[in-house]
């Protein structure tokens, strides 16, 4: 059985419902190693289960690197979609990429798409998101899609998307150039919800970050990403009586899947098991129409009970 695809909105790109998230190659000190066997493993994988969305940023340390490395022989094979705002330059982070620093003025932009054209081995990015956008303001004010669109017509770069988070992402919507959004959506974040479906409404494509893996204990030795505060939400939803023998990640998942507003959903790992498991879950598909609907009754009881 094959992995559902979709229309990623107004650029005609057909991805799997199932994207892969290249954060957890960034390497020491904030992921884990993983030798050149290890990660040509892993990323043929991701292929092989028949993903064709990888999803990655110069903030990712060696991700980059490591998909250009193991990945370029099949680039005809998969969207590529990257980031631009990083610093370039640099190899590893030290810090989590929410406090590296970012700058949206045309030379960093054109900058970071080149050096991460270089690194993945390749002469495009499908698409390129304004990583960790700023508000609109500062978009305008750094010339930031004017640089973008340079390099559109350049051909280095397909389309447009931006990677943010409320409130900003208001004003991204309304400043109308974006041809996608990466948002962090799931049953326990509801107050994307809107957001995701007027972003679909506008004809963008939909690419959902932190839909699943969060609920999970962290890996000893890493950074904790924000896995606390999920699974305290995890908690408090309700969602451990509903679930019966599902997995918690796998009625995550499929809740996003029920959504038609949602053209892929990004899982990040470093371990082959683990995303074969989450292919395996992405292949049921949505969830049955009476679990959706309970899962969204508890999860927004539980947001309005806790304020």
């Amino acid at each position: 059985m094959s992995l559902p695809h979709r229309t990623l909105g107004r650029t005609g790109l057909q991805v799997s419902t199932l994207g892969y998230g290249g954060i957890d190659l960034r390497g020491l000190p904030v992921g884990r190693h993983l030798a050149s066997d290890e990660a040509d493993r892993l990323l043929n994988t991701v292929l092989d289960e028949g993903i064709t969305l990888v999803d990655t940023s110069i903030d990712y340390g060696l991700s980059e690197e490591l998909i250009g490395r193991h990945l370029a022989h099949r680039r005809d094979e998969f969207v590529l979609t990257g980031k631009c705002g990083c610093a370039p330059g640099r190899e590893v982070f030290g810090l989590a990429p929410a406090r590296t620093p970012h700058d949206y003025r045309p030379r960093t932009i054109r900058a970071g798409v080149e050096q991460s054209l270089r690194r993945l081995r390749t002469d495009r990015l499908d698409v390129v998101q304004v990583h960790r956008a700023p508000g609109r303001s500062v978009l305008e004010r750094d010339d930031t899609v004017a640089a973008l669109l340079e390099l559109k017509e350049a051909g280095k770069v397909r389309f447009l998307g931006v990677s943010s988070e409320l409130p900003e992402i208001e004003e991204h919507l309304a400043m109308d150039v974006f041809d996608v959004f990466q948002i962090p959506y799931s049953a326990l974040q509801p107050e994307y919800e809107a957001v995701v479906t007027r972003a679909a409404r506008t004809g963008a494509g939909v690419i959902v970050r932190s839909g699943a893996g969060r609920v999970l204990p962290r890996p000893a030795g890493q950074a904790d990403g924000g896995r606390q505060s999920y699974a305290e939400a995890w908690r408090r939803s309700g969602l451990d009586g509903l679930r019966g023998a599902m997995p918690p990640i796998e009625l995550l998942l499929r809740h996003l899947l029920s959504r038609p507003d949602v053209s892929t959903v990004l899982i990040g790992s470093t371990d082959v098991a683990h995303v074969r498991e989450n292919v395996a879950a992405a292949q049921r598909g949505g969830l049955p129409a009476g679990l959706y609907q309970a899962v969204q009754v508890a999860t927004r009881a539980a947001t309005s009970a806790g304020g």
